[in-house]
């Protein structure tokens, strides 16, 4: 069989379209309608350079393709072909030329649908009916830490909630499993006829997700009802809650008992809190003694290990003018001295509008709970030497409180190991590192437990890389 080379510099001109999307990689549109995603120089996208000259493909036989190089901005690919096909008495003719294809700009439908902003096909509204965001604070550190924000299209921040917006059911879908995995909650699902075709019979929907929060947040004081209670070992009705993860965590400031309560038995046997985070007054403790010997009852439930009890004597800062004095249990025992301050609900002299409070003897309802040791907040904010990330959103209608609320959550953070564990905590450079713990002994997080800030920039070049703060 005899072979003939012969090397012909033909050229011809393709046109190939090209997204907008600025994902990684480029997306490639597919006749009839559909974007495929490819790298240059892949195996994908040659592929697809080929289909476009599959016509005259079809009457020879291809032995090679592959690119030739070109610069990545040009808007050119460069595809080099060797083909054969036999002639006349069994001689095969080689030939070998190079197909150019220009890349042509243009949005994709999802692109379009995007950049429109009002169009989405799935809403989630998550709401929590209380007055502080700490629960709100939490569960966006979550986001961030498992990337759950990356398929919305907008967030949009109103004042007692987040919307989340997306361009496919699905995605919102997997955003509420998600809730419903790291705080307790509920929702409800519904969804609303936008257009039809009789025709082919398809429907186009929109879906709302309405997400409830449960209306308690950590330092809530709460009164169980009488049933609940008892279910939970024969806890006192009042309690503090002193975290709220995927569960709501209670103890008892009289007996040291704790509990979890889930989403499922909250809304079985709901309760309130019983006062407004801005009602906390500040005490300074008097005299302080720990509770050896804590009594117990039949079927009572766990005893924390992390907290110490103790009987105490307060008087109110705003009245060391008087000789009043309140009497109190309290589960700080293990932080307080004579001396310190201390942050709490005066019971004795407030309104309380709860139905389970009301049918409660009076000797059963203390006269002070005691919630938090007092800190110089001013000290604690100048030594913090961390931060966090925050979600990109809408902002609209804020109030001048919330950032009081985010430095009670920050604070919250230095106080509490086990919501650190589950949140994103980075090193800020701008300041200095000191000691763990300052002269007045307010907690601080360690070095070991924050990560060091990493950002992915462009060099000139075009090529990634990675920048540390």
């Amino acid at each position: 069989m005899n072979v003939c080379f012969l090397k012909l510099a033909y050229r011809t001109m393709e046109y190939m379209t090209e997204s907008t999307d600025r994902s990684p990689g480029h997306m490639y549109f597919q006749p009839p309608g559909t974007w495929i995603q490819c790298a240059l120089e892949s195996r994908e996208l040659l592929a697809l350079c080929l289909k476009k000259i599959k016509a005259p493909l079809s009457k020879v036989r291809l032995v090679d393709a592959g690119f030739v190089w070109t610069e990545p901005h040009s808007k050119r690919l460069k595809v080099k072909l060797t083909i054969q096909k036999e002639v006349m008495n069994g001689a095969i003719l080689q030939q070998v030329f190079v197909v150019d294809y220009v890349v042509q700009s243009q949005m994709c439908g999802d692109c379009h649908r995007v950049e429109a902003k009002d169009f989405w096909k799935a809403v989630i509204q998550v709401r929590q009916k209380t007055l502080h965001k700490k629960t709100f604070y939490y569960l966006e550190q979550l986001i961030l830490k498992y990337g759950m924000h990356q398929n919305t299209l907008r967030i949009k921040e109103i004042h007692d909630g987040l919307d989340f917006y997306y361009s496919s059911k699905q995605h919102a879908q997997k955003m509420v499993e998600f809730l419903q995995c790291t705080v307790p909650c509920r929702y409800k699902a519904s969804q609303r006829l936008i257009s039809q075709d009789i025709h082919s019979n398809t429907y186009n929907y929109k879906s709302t997700f309405s997400v409830e929060i449960v209306p308690v947040c950590k330092d809530n004081v709460v009164c169980l009802s009488p049933k609940l209670a008892q279910s939970l070992g024969n806890m006192n009705q009042i309690c503090v809650c002193i975290r709220v993860t995927s569960a709501i965590h209670l103890i008892d400031p009289n007996t040291l008992q704790v509990a979890d309560i889930d989403g499922s038995t909250f809304w079985s046997h709901p309760f309130n809190s019983l006062c407004h985070p801005k009602q906390l007054e500040e005490f300074i403790v008097m005299e302080c003694s720990i509770v050896r010997d804590i009594k117990r009852t039949a079927g009572a439930g766990m005893i924390s290990k992390k907290h110490a009890l103790g009987e105490v004597w307060v008087q109110k800062t705003s009245e060391m003018n008087t000789d009043k004095q309140y009497f109190c249990r309290t589960h700080l025992g293990h932080l307080l001295n004579p001396g310190d301050l201390v942050l709490g609900f005066d019971l004795a002299n407030c309104n309380l509008n709860d139905e389970h409070v009301n049918k409660m003897n009076s000797d059963r309802v203390p006269d002070v709970v005691l919630i938090k040791k007092s800190y110089d907040r001013t000290k604690r904010q100048r030594r913090r030497n961390w931060k966090l990330k925050e979600l990109a959103r809408e902002r609209e209608n804020m109030d001048t409180d919330d950032e009081r609320q985010y430095q009670d959550f920050l604070e919250d953070l230095e106080e509490d190991e086990a919501i650190r564990k589950n949140v994103n905590i980075y090193r800020d450079s701008t300041i200095p590192v000191e000691s763990d713990t300052d002269d007045e002994g307010a907690p601080r997080i360690s070095l070991a437990e924050m990560l060091e800030d990493l950002h992915i920039s462009q060099d000139a070049t075009g090529e990634e890389g990675l920048c540390q703060e």
